[in-house]
């Protein structure tokens, strides 16, 4: 059974990219655009793993984090954060709300690879 990733990202480019990466070593890959949309896409389907950016429109990573980690339902999902922001307050708000993982964009495809299927165990 191949694990099911949920990317949300408001620069298609990224969405993208991390897709193509992910579906390369043979996983299932949904985006999502913003925060709400992640959480549609949440509600409608299961995934073992969200990577999720923090700048967005509408929902921004971290309240979309902290909205996932509210429901006991999602409560133990994977989730780490890519982002362009790199500073250590950005860091550890999204750890604080719950983010397993915080990588710093532009990430190292193999280091994304290899902490995704650390997370995912």
């Amino acid at each position: 059974m191949s694990k099911n990733i949920l990317i949300v990202d408001d620069s298609k480019t990224v969405r993208n990219l991390v897709a193509f990466i992910m579906k390369k070593e043979g996983f299932k890959v949904t985006t999502a655009e913003d925060g709400l949309d992640g959480l549609e896409k949440l509600y409608s389907s299961s995934f073992d793993l969200i990577i999720s950016d923090v700048n967005m429109p509408r929902m921004d990573g971290f309240t979309f984090i902290k909205t996932v980690r509210e429901q006991e339902a999602y409560r133990d999902i994977p989730i780490i954060v890519l982002s362009t922001e790199g500073q250590e307050k950005d860091i550890q708000t999204g750890l604080n709300l719950g983010a397993n993982l915080y990588l710093v964009k532009p990430a190292q495809p193999e280091n994304m690879v290899k902490n995704v299927k650390m997370l995912l165990g």
